[in-house]
């Protein structure tokens, strides 16, 4: 019997009626890569979908101006990203990648490329980071070029769904308070042509990040002449629930020193 797909949207935080319908948009885009077979080991369902692709698409980022102007990436750990990652590590760049769902209290793997024992694509893999890459906490990140970010639909205006935990978008409101994500940094998600979704169609919340580039094995596609100047990522309390921010220790100690939780942060 086949096991039922994960949810990671359990402890989501925010509207229902908002949570249902980012939910629908997910399973359209699971079946869709499921019926076409373009989804790899272990299926799309419930996942980031390891797509078939994924390293022509990261071929194809690595060919852009953005790619090449990067000297630090802070990347997803999911597996349709192991490509990108790879490909910084062979090209000289530092890479920060999360630790799964933030579940510890350095919720960052440091890889520099120069103080590698193992090969880049070991190293780029979470369990090859988890022996050659140093633990670290958000204060002992540098600022970084270009953020990676895993999506399971995504639209060229911008907005983007991942598993539905929310954890791309905390880690870029944490990095952005600390300075660490300004601006002029870009955010990027590769996927496939079947996660695309027309624009206006993935609903959005104050918390949801917008990317600034969509890259496949096709194309690569510029949303901000659509989104414009990408607004101020933040910690919006309201929308986290007590067992999210418990899960969290970065999370949960920031609100103890922040004495309560405010609107945001």
């Amino acid at each position: 019997m086949a096991r039922p797909a994960p949810r990671h949207d359990r402890d989501a935080g925010g509207p229902a009626d908002l949570l249902a319908a980012k939910a629908a948009v997910r399973d359209e885009v699971w079946t869709a890569m499921r019926a076409a077979k373009v989804a790899r080991f272990p299926g799309a369902a419930g996942r980031i979908p390891n797509f078939t692709g994924a390293e022509a698409a990261a071929q194809r980022l690595r060919d852009t101006e953005v790619w090449q102007a990067a000297g630090t990436l802070k990347a997803n750990p999911d597996s349709p990203q192991l490509p990108v990652r790879q490909r910084a590590l062979e090209d000289g760049k530092v890479v920060y990648m999360a630790v799964p769902r933030l579940a510890d209290e350095q919720p960052f793997f440091a890889l520099d490329p120069a103080r590698l024992t193992v090969p880049p694509r070991q190293a780029a893999s979470i369990s090859g980071a988890e022996r050659a890459a140093r633990r670290v906490a958000l204060a002992d990140l540098t600022p970084v070029d270009l953020v990676v970010m895993g999506s399971v639909a995504v639209s060229a205006d911008g907005a983007r769904l991942g598993k539905g935990g929310g954890f791309a978008d905390l880690e870029f409101a944490l990095a952005t308070a600390a300075g660490l994500i300004g601006p002029h940094t870009v955010s990027v998600t590769t996927v496939h042509e079947l996660q695309l979704q027309p624009a206006g169609t993935i609903p959005c919340t104050g918390h949801d990040v917008l990317v600034d580039l969509i890259v496949t094995p096709d194309r690569v596609i510029d949303c901000r002449p659509s989104h414009g100047p990408r607004p101020l990522a933040a910690i919006r309390w309201e929308d986290l629930t007590e067992e999210k921010i418990a899960a969290i220790p970065l999370l949960a100690r920031r609100r103890a020193d922040a004495g309560e939780a405010p609107l945001s942060l």
